[in-house]
Order: structure tokens, then C-alpha cells, then sequence
């Protein structure tokens, strides 16, 4: 496998190639959102062990950059905490979709050929980008993540609830309560989705177990090019 950075009219991203890509070859996609104070390198370590021939995986960066200790830095979606404004979301979520949109001409992704991804911040932005666009993700990932005020999506769900849905979240996160995965599940079992719902005895983190129960599902809702 082989990384390439390169910059979006609305973000900056990674693009971690499959070994023996060649360009103009379809592949099916997965976009790997990262949490708050990551980067777009975060997620991209994901992918040798998900699949390292059959995907194409697309890292992007989030918009801002937030201080993370003396003299580090990070990136966020929108500012941390119960402090986001609706209006930062969306900003957040049209950067998104701008990049969303060059990297599926580029690579000519066909209807429901890739996944998204997203892990605790990026996997609040999972729910509120991929949820909308079910013609986009034939499934969506939701990696310690959470779903608030469920309701103000209800106006922009689909009326098909069929998109495929994989939550985890660790039993001791000291920074994203599993409540709200278990909250998250329950707004959308209310309506009609069927979601994946896993609870591993973890942090705020991925870890082996989640792996050795994601990776299998991923490859039956996405299968990999072979």
C-alpha cells in the first residue's frame, strides 16, 4: 500500500492506495473520519489491516486547528464539547461534501460502493453526513461516537431505512459515554434502522476486538475488489 496527501478545494486529505492500484481501475471506497485532535494520518493505519488490496481509502482532514497541549496541535470537525453550534456543524459538513464530491469524479465511485467511517468527533459527522446520504455509504461505521439531538435529522432521513449501520463503544470511555451510543441505537431502532450495536470493555479507543468484528462485517456490506 501507498499514501498520497493531497489538498481538496475544501480540505486537505490522504488517499492510501491498494497494492497494485492502477488509475482507472473502479474500487470500492472507504472514508475514514477522524476524532477531535487527530489528523488525517489518524485513521489511515486502518487500512492495512481492514484490507490492503480490495479498498481505496480516503483520510480527510478536519477544517480546524485546535490547540491539543503546549506547542501541539490538532484538527476538529467544529469546537469540542456540548459548545458547537449548528452553524459550525454545517460548515463542517459542506466541507465534507465538497471534498466527498471531487474524490468520487476523480475516482469514479459507482452508487453504493463505499463506506463511511468515523471515529468519535468524525464519527458524529458519520451520523449527520452518511445518514442523509444513503446513495453515497451502503453502510456507515460509528466508532465511539455520538448521535445528539437525533430529532433534527429527522427531517432529513430517508424514507427507506436500509442502509447498513456498525455502532461500537468501550464500557469505561471517560470522554464519550456509551449512554449515548445506547441512545443513538435506540433513536434508530425507533426508526426502522437495524443497526450493528457492539460494547467492548475499553476506553475512548479501537482496539483488537472491535477489529475482529468490524472487519468481517465491512467486507459483507462492502465486499472488496478482488
Amino acid at each position: 500500500m501507498h499514501t498520497v496527501a493531497g489538498r481538496g478545494s475544501t480540505l486537505e486529505y490522504l488517499t492510501v492506495f491498494p497494492d497494485d492500484y492502477e488509475a482507472g481501475q473502479p474500487f470500492p471506497v472507504i472514508v475514514c473520519l477522524h476524532g477531535f485532535g487527530a489528523d488525517m494520518r489518524d485513521l489511515a493505519g486502518l487500512a492495512p489491516a481492514i484490507d490492503q488490496t480490495g479498498y481505496l481509502y480516503v483520510c480527510p482532514n478536519a477544517p480546524l486547528t485546535v490547540p491539543i497541549g503546549p506547542g501541539y496541535t490538532g484538527r476538529a470537525w467544529y469546537e469540542p464539547g456540548g459548545n458547537a453550534s449548528p452553524a459550525a456543524v454545517e460548515r463542517a459538513l459542506a466541507a465534507l461534501d465538497g471534498l466527498i464530491r471531487e474524490v468520487w469524479a476523480q475516482y469514479q465511485v459507482a452508487p453504493g460502493q463505499a463506506l463511511l467511517l468515523g471515529f468519535s468527533q468524525g464519527g458524529a459527522m458519520a451520523y449527520r453526513y452518511g445518514m442523509t446520504r444513503p446513495e453515497l455509504f451502503s453502510g456507515l461505521v460509528v466508532l465511539s461516537g455520538a448521535l445528539r439531538n437525533p430529532d433534527s435529522l429527522l427531517a432529513h432521513l430517508p424514507p427507506s431505512r436500509d442502509q447498513s449501520l456498525f455502532i461500537a463503544h468501550g464500557t469505561e470511555d471517560p470522554l464519550v459515554p456509551v449512554e449515548w451510543s445506547r441512545d443513538a441505537v435506540a433513536f434508530l431502532e425507533s426508526h426502522g434502522y437495524r443497526p450493528t450495536y457492539r460494547e467492548y470493555p475499553m476506553g475512548h479507543e479501537i482496539n483488537f476486538a472491535v477489529l475482529n468484528d468490524l472487519i468481517p462485517w465491512i467486507h459483507e456490506i462492502l465486499p472488496p475488489r478482488r
